[in-house]
């Protein structure tokens, strides 16, 4: 059982290569695809939705592209699941026992708190890629 479907694998992912830009210029969707590793057509959709949400913008036209909305430092991966994958939760129905019911909005409490984390944040993990390679050469 997965608490987080392909859609905010993938929607991440495409966030996150937003991030790795530092660019003011809008990305086209065909280079993240690429570099995500995401299908096209999938994408735009995951896109969209984020768009609607208001954590990327869009540019039409031979240059535009999509860019994030505010500041990695500003936008978590708590926001981007939310907005692809609807509330975080540990069980989507109630139980007739009150300390299971504690148990669980607890558990709901600690996951979206790990979730927490800025787009920026999630750069410590890429630095700490890097240095795994450095390390292995």
């Amino acid at each position: 059982m997965a608490l987080i479907s392909s859609k905010g694998m993938y929607g991440l992912a495409a966030m996150f290569e937003l991030h790795k830009q530092k660019s003011q210029k809008p990305v086209q969707i065909k280079e993240i695809s690429a570099n995500a590793d995401i299908p096209q057509n999938y994408l735009e959709q995951l896109l969209g939705t984020l768009r609607k949400a208001g954590i990327v913008n869009s540019t039409r036209g031979a240059h535009g592209g999509y860019l994030l909305a505010r500041s990695a430092n500003d936008i978590t991966v708590r926001e981007i699941f939310e907005a692809l994958e609807g509330d975080l939760l540990i069980v989507e129905s109630t139980t007739n026992n009150p300390a299971l019911t504690l148990f669980y909005d607890d558990c709901t409490k600690k996951l979206e708190s790990i979730f927490d984390i800025s787009l920026e944040e999630l750069s410590k993990y890429q630095q700490k890629v890097a240095d795994n390679i450095c390390y292995s050469i």
